[in-house]
């Protein structure tokens, strides 16, 4: 189902995060998860940067991420455009979206997970910013890494990158944060569907299981009135499913660091550090 109540909308812009419960059902979820571990199986495809490696000793090798399948998989480019989706992220942003990327997610036992971020950095949309549906094909909890974010941090402006622990995280940077700043896990069930908006600081820790995957089929989209996105996300698709120009953006100069002045967290402002990497979580 998808929106009910006006408070769910209140709620969205109060934290710049909304899950809506049980958007996909059970049977779609299910053809989603066999259709992904069949493209994986088949090998590499555009996007796989890495490759594959079934025999390393690293699950996120045997598994890695698959990026922009939407550009040569009907399947996927369908799930993007979906006609819930759309409705939902209308509804949260007042225009529908202009959809730039999909992702999937296979984060098998033992992976490494992916150290707190925000959305724009990369995607870099002016004017406005970027939203995510992160969509769960398995149930997500605490110990398989479910994704965590940090409610409210939707208001702060794009934070300076820093270096991550690449031992928990797969990518090499993060976002520092006040300390003591509330991490809030997020616990799916498959089909839940997350909604948040592009500075919202997120991340996960690494699948601490031996035997479950925490699945996730994610779609990137930025506000309807954006004129400008980063090149990585060109060809910019309308939700019905149709291509666009448009402008390639590089962001802004200046990015925020927080510092403690009189013992208060306060952001203080410094060059952007140039994008290394194309995706997110």
């Amino acid at each position: 189902m998808g929106l009910t109540s006006i408070e769910q909308k209140l709620f969205f812009d109060d934290n710049g995060y909304l899950l809506v419960k049980h958007l996909f059902t059970p049977l779609e979820v299910e053809s989603y998860k066999r259709h992904y571990m069949q493209l994986r199986a088949q090998g590499s495809y555009p996007g796989d940067f890495d490759g594959v490696d079934p025999t390393s000793n690293d699950p996120l090798k045997r598994y890695p991420r698959m990026i922009h399948m939407h550009r040569w998989d009907e399947i996927s480019l369908q799930w993007m455009v979906d006609k819930r989706l759309n409705d939902v992220m209308t509804t949260l942003l007042g225009r529908e979206p202009l959809a730039v990327q999909t992702m999937f997610y296979f984060k098998p036992p033992r992976a490494r997970g992916q150290a707190l971020h925000q959305d724009q950095y990369y995607l870099r949309a002016q004017p406005g910013t970027c939203l995510a549906a992160w969509m769960a094909i398995d149930p997500c909890d605490e110990m398989n890494g479910c994704l965590q974010v940090v409610p409210g941090s939707h208001q702060w402006p794009i934070l300076c990158a820093v270096k991550a622990d690449t031992t928990q995280s797969f990518t090499d940077v993060t976002v520092s944060i006040p300390e003591g700043t509330p991490v809030l896990p997020i616990i799916m069930e498959p089909g839940d569907c997350l909604f948040f908006n592009g500075s919202v600081v997120h991340g996960s820790l690494p699948n601490r299981t031996g035997d479950r995957f925490r699945r996730a089929l994610i779609g990137h989209y930025i506000e309807g009135d954006a004129r400008q996105v980063h090149k990585w996300y060109h060809p910019v698709v309308r939700m019905d499913g149709t291509t666009l120009e448009f402008a390639e953006s590089e962001g802004g100069d200046k990015c925020g660091a927080w510092v403690e002045r009189d013992g208060t967290p306060v952001l203080e402002y410094q060059s952007v550090t140039p994008i290394n990497t194309p995706a997110s979580e």
